[in-house]
């Protein structure tokens, strides 16, 4: 595994940035490389300060702007998205000072959920911090004002997302009880969609779907955030025809790092960098 280094941009194809806590975003880098064949996909995880929905927002307000900064001008990219869904609700307005990119974050499903509930209970899977922020209170006021949303946090799904990456055996059992929760508040036996408002959790759908009552549905903004990119690209440069090109995936100093290449490779991410980022 290189170390990071320097090298000239590259102008065609073009490159988008995908950028997550871990290895979540590659739920989104799927949606964006089905769509857009094309593109030259970078990934990108900050897996020495993982996991993000445990950190304050003073704490990622100074890091994550910081460490974009440097990834942009290690693959001068012509996007960068914030395929994260706690940093999306706290860091957007200063990594958009910080970058010369154009950004795209990850707003929860909240607006698609309202319009699928058939019962006008939906229930908000995320991390901690995005399923408490105001901004994910104001999206539910906006948008599902006459549903009950019914919230859970969970850090372990988050843990569990990663295990499962590194190849290692997914207890049932585990994910049972890391959303129990969700269905035991009060109302929470009438859900029948579930916002997954962490990027993580698109990766656990099979075994989610596998512990949660029958008939829910769940739901992501993965395939949104890829036709926002299609959009700002332009509809007119050819990108959604393939092959698409090979991007390395970068990653902060973390545990086991080494055993997520195998993963990374398969969607289609090589080499693996490793960079050694301290904030100034």
């Amino acid at each position: 595994m290189p170390p990071i280094s320097d090298s000239m941009p590259t102008l065609n194809p073009p490159t988008v940035l995908t950028f997550d806590s871990g290895v979540g975003g590659l739920s989104v880098a799927a949606e964006i490389r089905t769509l857009l064949p094309g593109v030259r996909l970078v990934y990108a995880s900050d897996h020495a300060f993982l996991p993000y929905g445990e950190k304050t927002e003073a704490q990622l307000i100074d890091r994550v702007p910081a460490l974009l900064a440097v990834l942009e001008a290690r693959f001068h990219p012509e996007i960068v998205v914030i395929a994260c869904n706690t940093a999306s609700t706290v860091v957007l307005p200063a990594v958009r000072e910080a970058l010369q990119a154009q950004i795209v974050g990850t707003v929860p499903a909240i607006k698609p959920a309202a319009a699928l509930t058939q019962t006008k209970v939906i229930g908000l899977l995320g991390t901690p911090g995005t399923v408490r922020r105001a901004y994910t209170q104001d999206l539910i006021d906006e948008f599902a004002s006459d549903s009950i949303c019914v919230r859970h946090g969970s850090v372990e799904l988050v843990s569990l997302a990663e295990a499962k990456l590194r190849g290692e055996a997914i207890s049932l059992d585990a994910v049972r009880a890391a959303i129990a929760p969700l269905y035991a508040q009060p109302d929470g036996e009438r859900i029948d969609v579930v916002v997954l408002a962490c990027t993580h959790f698109p990766l656990l759908a099979e075994e989610l779907a596998a512990v949660s009552p029958p008939g829910v549905r769940f739901i992501d903004s993965g395939a949104a955030i890829a036709r926002r990119v299609k959009t700002l690209l332009g509809s007119d440069r050819g990108l959604d025809h393939g092959p698409s090109p090979d991007g390395p995936a970068v990653l902060t100093r973390g545990v086991n790092i080494a055993a997520l290449e195998p993963a990374l490779t398969r969607f289609g991410f090589s080499p693996l960098e490793i960079l050694d980022f301290t904030r100034p």
